[in-house]
């Protein structure tokens, strides 16, 4: 027994030796994989940059024809909308004015025309009224006594 005690000191030391060394390639394989890991996702990050510049360079050019095309689309529909607001309000005018006028109830520009005729009228009154020399003022009358 003595004998195996006498080795067992050894075999401990060897045994520590053992295991630090097994601890030290074990970390340094973490150091690897970890740089390994580092460098393999920044290029895995660049080229995932690099792909999505491609889909975004394609897919740009599609999605810019496809708004033009809404927009011409909308361009007309409004285009076609406006036009027949417009017919509409037309012949909602023309309907208005003839009922109006069958009620006798003159338009706007009828009686704007009335009042720029009247308004000429007036001022003719008033430069033949310059014209024509005033009579002189008469003797008042005496009143009757």
């Amino acid at each position: 027994m003595s004998d195996q005690q006498d080795k067992k000191p050894d075999n401990d030391v060897q045994l520590a030796g053992k295991i630090k060394d097994s601890a030290r390639q074990i970390w340094l394989a973490g150091l690897g994989a970890y740089t390994k890991a580092e460098e393999d996702a920044g290029r895995f990050f660049e080229r995932l940059v690099n792909e999505g510049e491609e889909l975004e360079s394609k897919t740009r050019g599609v999605v810019g024809k496809h708004v033009k095309s809404v927009e011409h689309r909308v361009e007309d529909v409004r285009g076609r909308a406006t036009g027949t607001w417009d017919k509409l309000e037309h012949l909602f005018d023309e309907r208005v004015s003839g009922a109006l006028r069958r009620l006798g109830i003159h338009r706007r520009e009828e009686i704007e025309s009335l009042e720029h005729r009247i308004e000429a009228l007036e001022q003719e009154l008033r430069e033949l009224k310059k014209s024509v020399p005033q009579t002189t003022a008469k003797s008042p009358k005496k009143p009757p006594q």
